[in-house]
């Protein structure tokens, strides 16, 4: 699987998130996700999202994804805080 197909993925299931993924082994990849629909949710309800939308693509194709959820305000504040 590559990285472009796991954004497509997220995407089609979450439309208002801007999606940023990396991979370049095919199996391993990291993710940022930034979509308002996480407001007023813990971060595990925030991934457990991002997880239905990857369906049986976690049990076999994806190995391992490491993730990072923000709201866009979230996303906002922790762009201005990098050097």
């Amino acid at each position: 699987m590559q990285p472009d197909q796991i954004k497509q993925l997220i995407q089609s299931g979450l439309p208002d998130a801007q999606v940023f993924v990396e991979g370049d082994d095919g199996q391993h990849f990291t993710a940022v996700i930034v979509c308002p629909s996480f407001a007023g949710k813990t971060m595990l309800q925030q991934h457990k999202m991002v997880y239905g939308t990857l369906g049986n693509a976690m049990q076999g194709a994806i190995h391992a994804l490491s993730m990072r959820t923000f709201t866009p305000e979230e996303w906002q504040t922790a762009q201005k805080s990098r050097p």
